[in-house]
């Protein structure tokens, strides 16, 4: 079964607190002991540019991944680790989008900063698809945040990679 949810309170002053919609939703799931077998957090995730210097990282990602802001980020913690090479390997069959990929520390700035860190604290696997928001996109939370920065060609070409990872995962036996 593959559920599209959209959560409400991902913002201050609910952000990473037990007011979360994706904290009660992914909590309720744990009591009633649902077999969640991935999450995805679908997170800012229209801009890209192929100018050189327009991506930004919290360190050390920078020493490591490129300063282009042209590529979908995919993100998870250590325990999702597995996901997030599954997900990575059927995006790029799927797409020629650039697409980096990385499990690593809950700790590191930006690494849980949206739904699917609810779905972590219940133990769940869970991976955030992002454009990387704030460390690309200048306009992020201002009042120039608007529908025409969306780079829709790119946004288009992500859409169909997301579409058949999440596809060919959910058929995975």
């Amino acid at each position: 079964t593959v559920r599209f949810v959209a959560f409400v309170n991902e913002e201050p002053p609910y952000f990473l607190t037990g007011q979360m919609g994706s904290r009660v939703h992914a909590r309720q799931a744990r009591r009633r002991g649902e077999n969640i077998l991935a999450m995805f957090s679908l997170e800012t995730m229209g801009y890209y540019s192929n100018a050189r210097g327009t991506q930004r990282y919290p360190f050390p990602f920078g020493l490591a991944y490129p300063s282009t802001g042209n590529f979908l980020a995919v993100v998870g913690n250590l325990p999702s680790r597995q996901l997030v090479v599954d997900f990575l390997r059927h995006f790029m069959s799927a797409s020629d989008f650039p697409v980096e990929g990385v499990a690593t520390f809950q700790w590191i700035p930006g690494i849980n900063w949206s739904d699917h860190w609810s779905f972590w604290k219940e133990g769940y696997p869970a991976l955030m698809l992002t454009d990387t928001a704030p460390f690309r996109y200048p306009q992020y939370h201002s009042s120039f945040d608007r529908p025409e920065k969306i780079t829709s060609g790119e946004y288009a070409r992500v859409a169909h990679g997301t579409i058949q990872a999440i596809r060919r995962l959910a058929a995975t036996p």
